[in-house]
């Protein structure tokens, strides 16, 4: 027999996660399916909107001029390859992007929707919600990040601040190069004196630890070499604080107890002391999945792990159930209707090879070149065609066939496995995620009430 619910949501990723809790929060019984661990641990934890957009016309970039005359703020913009940016705000990008982004097909209101959605769920430990501006994050490379959300971990180190900055790496964690991130800081014009410093810690601990290992230092106190873990890093840096008012380490500073670790260096050193955001593994990314999975049980969806979609069933023109391979049997997972948030050619969503493009579990349509060649330019650093390669979705996040109409009535897309979006080099997937999400669910949701009325009224 079929495992039934009202919405099925495949995908673990931010866009599953908010795509069920939206359809949750309309009343469907909702169940998401996620192949293997969530993205979110590979992600930085930052939540960016949009930083980057294409180049504008020269009748928009003169409309630009003349609007930015009357207005008195510091101009905070520059240029990132040929595109326009960082973006004062998220929103006023969004009349530059592709008329196939999601954003021009879904406005304005979904990415504030999504982003509402998110602040909902996280409470207090993001910050960015008083304002619609984009913060500014140093990250691990050196660069500055527009992001719409962000960890209040990081907060004493946003580039809008103009105190002086300090930046410490372990010796024994080679993942991070303080001296490397201040130089390029200080390269990027920022408006602070920033230093970066290398100091002993821990080099009891082999040079390949895991970056998991420092964390449960820190979050236990533990007794290194005979002192208690925070004590004795801030011994190792205080000599080196100086005139700085905050003080940056990698993000490693406790999971469960992060905020007492900060608060802990911080009173030691006299000096806020904020995270860099790092790359995979990423504990922010892991305290935001932590949080987010809380969100989903206490919304009442079902979650279940280690379940890939490997087909579907459908009966006039809808997805009837999803074939689930559970320790290698076909099991069907019916429902009234589903949302797809598999993710994009990174992340297995989208499958490639010398024949094109595919969506692997419903075959929806992915609009690409038949010439392979032009699926990429010589630039390493150009506007890539692949990146842009998703499956294309109506406005209420339907995929749509060759024909331009939508492959099921009750199938719904949300996140990287939706094209228009060239994420990376705009700073906009966690934004497209949570923008996609939230109007899958809402609509996967309204879809299945609809069936099940339907379904009542017949004879």
């Amino acid at each position: 027999m079929a495992i039934e619910s009202d919405v099925l949501v495949v995908g673990g990723g931010l866009a599953g996660v908010t795509s069920a809790i939206a359809a949750a929060r309309e009343g469907a019984d909702v169940r998401l399916l996620a192949h293997k661990k969530s993205t979110l641990r590979q992600a930085s934890g930052l939540i960016d909107g949009l930083g980057y957009v294409p180049p504008r016309t020269p009748q928009q970039e003169h409309a630009d001029y003349i609007s930015q005359q009357r207005q008195d703020f510091r101009d905070v913009r520059g240029e990132r390859g040929d595109y326009r940016g960082p973006l004062q705000t998220p929103y006023e990008g969004i009349d530059a992007l592709p008329d196939a982004h999601p954003y021009s097909i879904l406005g304005a209101d979904a990415l504030r929707d999504g982003l509402a959605l998110f602040d909902d769920l996280v409470g207090d430990t993001y910050l960015g919600s008083h304002t619609e501006r984009n913060a500014l994050v140093p990250t691990f490379g050196g660069a500055v990040k527009p992001t719409a959300r962000y960890p209040r971990a990081v907060a004493a180190g946003l580039a809008s601040d103009e105190r002086p900055m300090l930046l410490v790496g372990f010796r024994s964690l080679t993942e991070f190069d303080a001296g490397m991130v201040a130089d390029q800081l200080s390269a990027a014009g920022v408006l602070f004196d920033v230093r970066g410093v290398e100091v002993p810690f821990a080099e009891s601990f082999p040079t390949d630890t895991k970056i998991t290992r420092f964390v449960k230092a820190f979050d236990h106190d533990e007794r290194i070499e005979g002192t208690p873990a925070r004590r004795a890093l801030a011994e190792a840096v205080e000599a080196y604080v100086d005139d700085a008012e905050r003080v940056g380490f990698p993000a490693v500073l406790g999971d469960d107890n992060a905020a007492a670790v900060r608060a802990d260096l911080g009173d030691c050193l006299g000096a806020d002391v904020f995270e860099i955001p790092m790359g995979p593994p990423s504990i922010p990314g892991l305290r935001l999945e932590d949080r987010l999975f809380e969100a989903l049980d206490a919304e009442g969806v079902r979650l279940e792990t280690g379940v890939p979609a490997v087909g579907y069933e459908s009966a006039g023109g809808t997805v009837e159930s999803v074939i689930v391979d559970r320790m290698g049997s076909d099991v069907p997972y019916a429902a009234d209707a589903v949302v797809l948030a598999t993710g994009g050619l990174v992340g297995k969503g989208l499958d490639s090879d010398r024949d094109g493009i595919r969506e692997p579990v419903f075959g929806c349509h992915v609009p690409h070149p038949e010439d392979r060649y032009d699926w990429f330019v010589d630039d390493a650093f150009g506007d890539q065609p692949y990146a842009r390669f998703g499956v294309r979705p109506d406005a209420s996040m339907r995929p749509l066939d060759a024909d331009g109409e939508p492959a099921f009535a009750n199938l719904f897309a949300a996140g990287a496995v939706v094209g228009g979006a060239d994420a990376a080099r705009e700073k906009s997937a966690s934004g497209v995620s949570l923008a996609t999400g939230v109007v899958a669910g809402r609509n996967a949701a309204i879809a299945s009430r609809e069936r099940t009325e339907r379904a009542g009224a017949s004879p």
